[in-house]
């Protein structure tokens, strides 16, 4: 009797990839191809949004209900703000000391460029910036005046406050509480399922979305480019490998081990350019590897908004790629003025679509760099996005680590058996 031969999700998922950008290429400009493959990406990352807010919503109060109080949640809170905001300004200044040191910017011919429409972005900066969108805001916005408005329209931190208040509510109220507990349980281990039998489609809808991408801007578009694509390339690289290397390091954690664990995850959200893919399984992953589901629950959809790295470096890095190919050359002055904007407005809008450029758009503005020079990187921001959501993904998922291991909750049993069981991912199946 001949074996079954199993392919690993990351293979699949490595191989929707290929051929996705092999029919990508062969169908390049051809709309009516477009009709047929375009659904089935947008299908599947439709599913993904679909259990993003009930896992969020049932696993924080399961957590917060189950061992969390309002001191220990508040305690939390501080520190994961606090640690997000080192992470993502040493981002920040690393890519403008990169950017600095490479000068890749310089002597790139406009003319050989292609101006991609940035109308759009143009428009939501513009709204942001009439509405005089602040810090302040952001932090009143965290509290929702309607909880299932904020549920469809997906914003993260009024569904992370709601839920900690609801699960400090539970537990307050004792034996009556249990039920709801226990329904929310049942809720978590429910979407768990239907989070794994989604990624049975994985491989199907990376094929779509990189199909789709390819055939829309092509592989030429790459060329003129090439130097902005190593650059941001090698700064991701670097970034995870040293930056959040010597980070897992202070607190006694490898990143590597971290990787290895993630590895079916990374690959994904490369593929999709969405860290949403992921944060279902990140979260399941982190807590087989024991941080406890409270402080897991709370700090990666909180991470979401608040510790993108990936997309800090990039926006540093192509600010000043930008500036290079108009040789304006900023003085030290102006660079710190960029650092503190990017500061400022990559927390001030977490959570608008196409944060990344709106960011760009409200920065170059603020040292009197040309907006319409991101017109000329839209054509490989898809390509840039595939490597910012994976550094996204390894800093939030590190973390939820940190955070677990500085309050002194990490399982470090949990931790070290996780690497030494080989059954880890049918383990991860079985919830």
């Amino acid at each position: 009797m001949s074996k079954r031969i199993k392919i690993g999700l990351a293979w699949q998922i490595l191989i929707g990839l290929i051929l996705g950008i092999i029919v990508g290429g062969i169908f390049y400009g051809n709309d009516n191809i477009l009709k047929y493959i375009t659904p089935f990406g947008t299908i599947f990352m439709n599913m993904i949004k679909m259990i993003v807010v009930p896992i969020i919503v049932s696993t924080l109060i399961v957590g917060v209900a189950g061992q969390g109080s309002l001191k220990q949640v508040g305690k939390l809170g501080v520190k994961t703000l606090i640690y997000f905001e080192i992470i993502t300004t040493v981002a920040i200044i690393l890519g403008i000391l990169l950017a600095d040191l490479t000068q890749f910017g310089s002597g790139v011919d406009m003319n050989e460029l292609t101006k991609g429409d940035i109308s759009s972005y143009v428009e939501t900066s513009e709204e942001m910036a009439n509405e005089d969108h602040t810090i302040m805001d952001t932090i009143v916005g965290i509290v929702p005046t309607n909880i299932v408005s904020s549920m469809a329209a997906g914003d993260m931190l009024p569904i992370i406050f709601f839920s900690v208040l609801f699960g400090l509510g539970v537990a307050a109220i004792g034996d009556k509480g249990k039920p709801v507990l226990a329904l929310a349980h049942g809720v978590a281990d429910a979407m768990f399922w239907v989070t794994n039998l989604i990624m049975k489609f994985a491989p199907i809808g990376v094929f779509a979305l990189i199909a789709t991408t390819v055939s829309t801007f092509g592989l030429s578009s790459l060329i003129p480019l090439g130097k902005l694509m190593i650059l941001v390339y090698f700064a991701m690289i670097f970034f995870i490998v040293v930056v959040l290397g010597i980070t897992a390091k202070i607190v006694g954690l490898s990143m590597f081990r971290i990787i290895k664990m993630i590895k079916d995850e990374l690959i994904l959200g490369f593929s999709t350019a969405s860290s949403e893919t992921v944060l279902p399984r990140i979260m399941l992953k982190t807590e087989k590897a024991g941080v406890p589901k409270d402080i897991g629950s709370f700090v990666i959809p909180t991470g979401y908004s608040f510790n993108l790295d990936g997309s800090t470096l990039y926006q540093a890095i192509a600010a000043l790629f930008i500036a290079q190919m108009y040789n304006i050359d900023l003085s030290l002055t102006d660079q710190i003025i960029l650092v503190l904007t990017l500061m400022v407005t990559s927390k001030g809008i977490a959570g608008v679509p196409g944060v990344s450029f709106v960011v760009l758009l409200s920065t170059l503005g603020a040292v009197g760099i040309p907006l319409e020079g991101l017109a000329f990187i839209l054509g490989i921001d898809r390509l840039l996005d595939m490597m910012r959501t994976v550094v996204n993904i390894c800093g939030n998922t590190l973390a939820a680590l940190v955070m677990a291991k500085w309050e002194g909750r990490l399982d470090m049993d949990k931790y070290n058996n996780y690497f030494n069981n080989e059954t880890v991912d049918a383990s991860v199946k079985e919830n």
